[in-house]
């Protein structure tokens, strides 16, 4: 990846559009569940997303394998696609970019409230 790349992000973009053509190439039910992926993991992203994007394909490549043996996605995932999208994160405890702001956001207050009481 060039640095030109990283700064862009154009990487991930080409990467996305893989994601959304084999996607397409799925039956309708492992495409709503691959939607419903995609919607359960993005709180789990950091800033560019670049941490997802192999769990992503992993569970791509679950549905596409899941497909090819005639599998249903339910019977892959049951009725808990964002149990299994937060076991992939890391599970309950992982931190989401939520997290992360709030720790930032707690910080940035701390050090102003001691250069103003100190």
């Amino acid at each position: 990846m060039s640095f030109w790349e990283t700064i862009t992000g154009s990487d991930l973009t080409r990467q996305w559009h893989r994601f959304d053509a084999r996607a397409r190439a799925l039956p309708a039910d492992h495409q709503a569940a691959w939607e419903q992926i995609t919607v359960h993991l993005y709180p789990y992203a950091d800033f560019t997303g670049r941490n997802l994007t192999p769990i992503l394909d992993a569970a791509l490549s679950l549905l596409e394998e899941a497909a090819a043996d005639g599998q249903s996605a339910h019977e892959v995932f049951g009725d808990d696609i964002a149990g299994f999208c937060t076991a992939l994160a890391g599970g309950a405890g992982a931190r989401t970019y939520r997290d992360r702001w709030r720790e930032q956001l707690n910080s940035n207050v701390a050090r102003k409230l001691g250069r103003l009481g100190g």
